[in-house]
């Protein structure tokens, strides 16, 4: 590591010159930063202990030490003394410790993560130009997604669980999984958002190996893998991050800027090490463990202070992110950088040498919004609110969107995705089918939260594991079955998923059918055509007409096949149309709640 580049906020690498490193010939390095403390000591088990002295290093408050009697598995803090304090000193967890304790001890623990062998070359090499391939994400929360009758905690280990998620999801159509944050954090009920170990494989589903066993087994059976990453606050716990060297090191050094919504620490962007800390600790999870992307949790709060547009634009959080996502995408050219940002900053996914902030992918909240606020309303009132829907068709194209239904929408008195539809139980689901279908044939990459794919309706918590036997029960197993098909249909045809990013890749058949709550559109993409055709009314309409440019459509999909637990007699025939003056025009019956997905041929 270049000590000057890390002082800028330039570094990528800290971690492996910071921390607990083990030396060829035995023992081990011990180096932290804490510029303002008036001395630091190592204690751990090899000392039983007992202080070891830390060397002052350099003038920027490098510290070091050497412990020949040290070793992979046994715990250490540093003992940070406190200048002017009633507090004589803090015993901290390593920021850059490769393993930690899992709570509510807060001791790290020594790691040599450098031992694993890969099997994923093939992976790796092959998984670039997501652009134009079908990205339809999964997101999981490990710990809850499936629990452990043989563990007290109720988890599985990070390679037991493996062939269970990959089994599930290449059978439910699927190809990449987002993992809620798995560094370490002290409260489950932050479900890894307020991290004290950004460098440590949260030890709540095993160690560092085993993640990368899990990683490695995902790879191998062709699922991509993503992970959540939090740049912008962290854990108050006094033995983490907080006013690690006595002061305000990490975070800001005034209360009004220090504090976030989520009552943790922000991240002071303005320093120089602590860009370097959060750069590295993503190009470590991106380089160590072979994640395929990263997440990064409220993006609107490094673009402006607070979040809030008023409160104007964060200069230093903004240089911050351009930096780290101009330097991650030369590192790692194939990998995936997704802001969840809600906020209407352009030039979010443009590249950083164009003005941009360098992403690939945004999360589209606006449309999220507006869809979920349009399927809650009462039928007699989607008259009035129908270009509620086709509002983001004008703007989807402006940056590279990512659809996402997530966990966040399934929490806190939100209800589920399948509970937020209008009326009564057996209601919900010929609307929640629609839904679907709309979403996945919408512009932009795709991603749903664990337990939406089989309709769960109760809201999640991290303490379950999802209700995966309500599957027993046939409107959520008819309805299980259609979201692996539709998921499929997604991951088989270019036409929905190539032209994702171009005006060329959609265009409006109707979009003023105001009165019947009809929408129908193509998508297109190197020479193939998807008709999709939505009703989202309570009372069927017939006879509705639409012309295209294609003599022969055949449905790939309906949404209210009887196999669906629907109304109406499965027919997969090829239609020809009526030749006019201006196509071929072809005339259709619409069910109410229903959405229908044609092949077109010319």
């Amino acid at each position: 590591m270049n000590l000057h580049e890390f002082y800028l906020g330039e570094s990528f690498d800290a971690y492996k010159y910071f921390g607990a490193h083990t030396e060829a010939g035995g023992g081990v390095t011990f180096r932290t930063i804490a510029p303002n403390a008036e001395r630091v000591s190592v204690i751990c088990e090899a000392t039983y202990w007992s202080e070891t002295p830390m060397n002052l290093e350099t003038n920027g408050g490098v510290y070091n030490c050497y412990i020949p009697d040290a070793k992979p598995g046994q715990m250490y803090k540093y003992r940070i003394y406190i200048k002017d304090s009633n507090v004589p000193y803090i015993d901290h967890c390593d920021p850059y410790g490769f393993c930690m304790e899992l709570r509510p001890g807060n001791a790290s623990i020594i790691r040599d993560i450098s031992g694993y062998s890969w099997g994923d070359a093939q992976w790796m090499a092959e998984r670039g130009n997501h652009f134009r391939k079908p990205v339809n994400i999964y997101e999981v929360h490990l710990g809850s997604w499936m629990k452990n009758s043989n563990d007290e905690n109720g988890w599985y280990r990070y390679e037991e669980i493996a062939p269970k998620l990959i089994e599930y999801v290449k059978k439910q159509g699927f190809n990449y999984i987002e993992f809620m944050p798995l560094s370490e954090h002290p409260a489950d009920c932050s479900w890894g958002y307020q991290n004290t170990g950004f460098f440590s494989p949260t030890s709540r589903y095993g160690d560092a190996e085993g993640l990368m066993k899990m990683v490695d087994m995902l790879h191998q059976s062709g699922i991509g893998v993503i992970m959540d990453y939090v740049p912008v606050h962290f854990a108050v716990d006094g033995y983490g991050l907080a006013k690690y060297d006595g002061t305000y090191f990490y975070e800001y050094p005034d209360k009004e800027t220090t504090q976030s919504e989520w009552g943790s620490c922000n991240f002071n962007h303005s320093r120089g090490e602590v860009c370097s800390f959060l750069s590295s600790c993503a190009n470590f999870w991106l380089t160590e463990f072979h994640f395929d992307g990263i997440r990064m949790d409220a993006v609107s709060r490094l673009i402006y202070w607070y979040g809030d547009k008023n409160a104007g634009v964060n200069i230093n959080s903004l240089g911050f992110l351009k930096r780290m996502n101009r330097t991650l995408h030369q590192l790692h050219p194939s990998a995936m950088l997704i802001a969840e940002d809600s906020s209407d900053y352009d030039g979010v996914t443009r590249p950083v040498d164009f003005g941009g902030l360098g992403f690939d992918y945004k999360w589209d909240m606006g449309w999220m919004n507006d869809t979920l606020n349009y399927f809650r309303a009462n039928p007699s009132s989607r008259t009035d609110i129908y270009h509620m829907l086709t509002f983001s068709m004008m703007y989807y194209h402006n940056e590279r969107y990512l659809l996402p239904l997530s966990h966040d929408e399934n929490v806190h008195g939100k209800a589920t995705i399948l509970q937020k539809m209008y009326g009564e139980y057996e209601q919900k689901f010929p609307q929640a089918r629609a839904l679907y279908m709309y979403m996945y044939l919408h512009p932009g990459k795709k991603l749903m939260f664990m337990g939406s794919e089989f309709g769960q309706l109760r809201e999640w918590t991290e303490e379950q594991e999802q209700d995966h036997d309500i599957r027993k029960y046939p409107l959520h197993d008819s309805f299980g079955n259609y979201m692996e098909k539709l998921c499929k249909i997604y991951l088989n045809e270019k036409a929905i998923y190539g032209g994702d990013y171009t005006p060329e890749g959609f265009r409006w058949i109707d979009c003023h059918q105001e009165e019947k709550c009809i929408y129908a559109f193509e998508r297109r993409y190197d020479g193939e055509s998807i008709i999709a055709v939505f009703h989202f009314a309570d009372v069927a309409t017939e006879n509705f007409r639409f012309t295209i440019p294609y003599q022969r459509i055949t449905p790939l999909l309906h949404s209210d096949w009887e196999e669906w637990s629907g109304t109406v007699k499965k027919n997969t025939d090829q239609i020809s149309g009526i030749e006019t003056e201006n196509g071929f025009e072809y005339e259709i019956e619409m069910p109410p709640f229903c959405g229908i997905i044609f092949k077109a041929e010319k």
